[in-house]
């Protein structure tokens, strides 16, 4: 499996084994939003700024590619669903990895919703991707969230069966919700065989969310951040984004930036 190894190098910083990542898949699910309505000029920000890859939609890989700059790791998402479905939390494939390798993907991401109505259509769907991943070496991140009626998103058992799940369906990284205690979240990220990375939440201040990525990548040992809009609809992306990268792969003080 060299390459999807080879791939990894391109999400996961070889030095520090974290990664930075930014998703900008918000466009489908919500339509015009602001940090997104200028592709090329926020993948430069967040270049810029240090991240490690970015997550799009495969109609978006055309309008974000600068053909300048930093390099930067590209993750095609391959699920798919909007704001406007009753339920919010289907998510169906819209791409394959076969498209995505086409459109230079290193990696892929999928979403799942634990306790969803579709879960089971998630689930299945995510195996065949992982099978898919497998034939063609390309890494698979899982965004594996527990949502649904009744469901504590941030409860530790819920949030370390989600990254179970990622880990039993054969993917290489696993996205989900921060559970905002460090003691609990130590447990989970030890108990998994693959990279653990903490979604990024709620928008906050700058000094606040810093703290957060510091206690869950550094305390707890998780293998970095993956925030979307909590990074691309700062006033100034780019310094954001750097600080969050010296926070993970440098391990500085967030007082210190």
């Amino acid at each position: 499996m060299i390459g999807k190894q080879i791939r990894m190098e391109r999400i996961m910083d070889r030095n520090t084994g974290k990664s930075v990542i930014i998703p900008m898949d918000h466009g489908m699910t919500l339509g015009q939003i602001d940090g997104l309505l200028r592709m090329s000029e926020t993948i430069a920000a967040v270049s810029d700024g240090g991240a490690n890859a970015i997550i799009l939609h495969k109609g978006m890989v055309k309008a974000g590619h600068r053909r300048k700059g930093r390099d930067i790791g590209l993750i095609i998402h391959l699920s798919t669903g909007t704001s406007m479905n009753p339920d919010p939390n289907d998510k169906v494939l819209t791409c394959t990895v076969e498209e995505a390798i086409s459109l230079g993907a290193d990696a892929v991401s999928i979403h799942i919703n634990l306790g969803a109505a579709q879960e089971s259509k998630m689930i299945e769907s995510a195996g065949m991707v992982v099978r898919d991943c497998s034939r063609w070496g390309i890494p698979l991140l899982a965004m594996v969230y527990p949502r649904g009626t009744g469901i504590n998103p941030t409860d530790p058992r819920h949030v370390g069966h989600a990254v179970r799940v990622a880990e039993e369906l054969g993917a290489d990284m696993v996205k989900t919700n921060y559970t905002g205690d460090i003691e609990s979240f130590t447990r989970i990220v030890e108990a998994s065989s693959i990279p653990v990375l903490i979604a990024g939440g709620e928008k906050a201040g700058d000094l606040e969310t810093l703290h957060i990525i510091r206690d869950a990548t550094h305390i707890a040992n998780c293998s970095g951040v993956c925030m979307g809009r909590n990074a691309f609809q700062r006033n100034d992306t780019a310094v954001f984004v750097n600080k969050v990268c010296k926070v993970v792969h440098d391990k500085t003080n967030p007082e210190d930036i």
